[in-house]
């Protein structure tokens, strides 16, 4: 039996006393945002100490990057990662940045022969990073996946198709135990991949739909009735997976294509909507086949128009914004619609929502102005915060809260928010 040193006992005594002393447990909460919309995925926060209003004075240090992009930043202890690309495409930039100053402490470059075609709201480094504490992992397209120690060290590259089409990719690795998922839908041929972390060698690959329009949604993995299930929306529906091997169990019919948003997870039902308008719609998971009929526990009309952020549910309330600004609160039980209103403010919202403190984050993309919204049976804006940037610097990623500071990125410039 293996001996435990004195040492070792008095280092979990001080883990175990430190927490849970008042005051020290639930401030930052999760050490490590460290994959697209944080350890779920979903872009809830259980920290209790990022602030909720800010203005230009709140922005401890901005940091202008080599080229553009649309990957949020993510980290592990204080290292940011976060990606960018040349004009053209043909190059793509891995950054890893100090949290405390934004000093960049390693960057890297990788060739891309044939760049894909990206839409003009998208980029060619719009997939967020994914980190373990060991490794980053990067998706580029028709770049690659690419792994690299958190010194910069490349571990592994792997090629995983060519992305063609006039829409690009967007979807994110996330890390799972041994395994990097991605999400690799394409124009002509559309699979979900799994790969070895440590050597990127295949693990398990499943095709799926025929005919979607690309790869923007990315993977959540959720827990029901004991069961873990990989959800990942797409142009005709979502579908659950089983994250071991790729086996497709469930798929539920979706309304009007675009699958872009992630859905959330709350209460034994996913909410979920499409990136094109059409109806908001809530399903049980754990079914088998086509649940269309059998597991959607309710639908209901939207009229907000096309949506590219994500749904958010806080405290029974399911909020969806729009791009133009309009905003919708559903009952997330029942589907009732609470109120839907405009934001009144000018410009067009593009990134997934944060979610912390019981209120939702949603972004502007001209200049990065940030609502808070309090969910409730009426609409209540708590702040609109200002970092101070010009009109015409576009904001389409989503917020990260780290380590009691809030990251915003713009295409060329990352800035942090807080003390």
């Amino acid at each position: 039996m293996k001996r435990i040193s004195n040492r070792a006992r008095f280092v979990r005594f001080l883990v175990s006393t430190f927490a849970v002393l008042p005051g020290l447990s639930g401030l930052h909460a999760e050490e490590n945002w460290a994959q697209f919309r944080g350890p779920t995925g979903r872009g809830h926060s259980t920290a209790e100490d990022v602030p909720m209003t800010w203005n230009e004075g709140s922005v401890a240090w901005k940091r202008t990057l080599k080229g553009e992009g649309q990957s949020s930043p993510v980290n592990w202890g204080d290292r940011l990662f976060l990606t960018s690309a040349s004009e053209d495409g043909k190059e793509r930039y891995v950054f890893c940045l100090d949290r405390k100053d934004g000093k960049i402490l390693w960057e890297k470059m990788v060739p891309c022969a044939a760049p894909e075609h990206p839409h003009k709201m998208n980029s060619y480094a719009t997939p967020t990073c994914a980190t373990d504490g060991e490794r980053v992992v990067v998706f580029f397209g028709p770049g690659g996946l690419h792994c690299f120690d958190l010194e910069g060290e490349k571990i592994w590259s792997r090629g995983v198709g060519a992305f063609p089409g006039p829409w690009g990719v967007a979807a994110s690795p996330i890390i799972l135990g041994s395994l990097v998922i991605q999400n690799c839908d394409a124009e002509g041929s559309s699979s979900l991949i799994a790969l070895d972390v440590k050597t990127g060698e295949p693990v398990w690959q499943t095709n799926r739909e025929a005919k979607p329009r690309g790869g923007w949604s990315t993977p959540i993995v959720i827990e029901d009735g004991g069961r873990k299930e990989l959800v990942l929306n797409g142009e005709l529906g979502v579908r659950g997976y089983d994250p071991k091997t790729g086996k497709e169990l469930w798929f539920c019919k979706g309304f009007n294509g675009r699958g872009s948003p992630v859905p959330d997870f709350a209460n034994g039902l996913l909410h979920v909507v499409s990136g094109k308008p059409g109806d908001t719609y809530a399903v049980k998971p754990g079914g088998k086949g086509d649940v269309t009929k059998s597991h959607m526990a309710w639908h209901t009309k939207r009229r907000g128009g096309r949506d590219l952020p994500s749904p958010a549910v806080v405290d029974g309330y399911l909020v969806v914004v729009s791009m133009s600004g309009t905003a919708t609160c559903y009952d997330a039980k029942t589907g009732k619609v609470h109120w839907e209103e405009k934001l009144g403010v000018k410009g067009e919202f593009a990134s997934a929502p944060l979610v912390v403190k019981g209120h939702v984050l949603i972004q502007n993309v001209y200049g990065g102005g940030t609502l808070v919204i309090k969910p409730a049976k009426k609409l209540e804006i708590v702040s609109n915060n200002s970092l101070g940037a010009e009109v015409s610097e576009i904001f389409r990623t989503t917020l990260a809260p780290i380590k009691g500071q809030i990251f915003a990125r713009s295409l060329s410039t990352l800035y942090c928010i807080g003390k």
